[in-house]
């Protein structure tokens, strides 16, 4: 079973308009579906928090203490279809950074559902 770590929109997620925390992200991963190809166990949560710049040591802290290494990295559907986008970065930039930094593939999205 791949290990995978969800990166979210910390400013989606404090304003309750259905957190990318929640059973969408979690339901996709464990079921195998929306851009999941098979059922994965998440190892890791990691808020983005405006303006991004503790991403990457965010995402690092998650592994050191969790002491797992994810396969994949999943930034939210929330995250990369968030409509307006942030302001601060776009997917396809944090996407790079990440993949850059950790040296793990990241997917753009979690799941489909509505």
């Amino acid at each position: 079973m791949k290990k995978i770590a969800v990166v979210g929109c910390g400013a989606y997620m404090d304003s309750g308009y259905g957190c990318p925390g929640e059973w969408r992200c979690l339901k996709a991963a464990a079921m195998g579906e929306g851009k999941f190809d098979e059922p994965a166990s998440v190892v890791s949560f990691v808020k983005c928090e405006c303006p991004g710049r503790t991403l990457v040591s965010n995402m690092g802290m998650a592994m050191k203490l969790s002491e797992i290494k994810p396969d994949v990295i999943h930034l939210s559907s929330c995250l990369v279809d968030a409509k307006p986008g942030c302001p601060y970065s776009d997917g396809a930039e944090m996407a790079k950074i990440l993949e850059d930094k950790t040296g793990i593939k990241v997917v753009m999205g979690t799941h489909d559902y509505h």
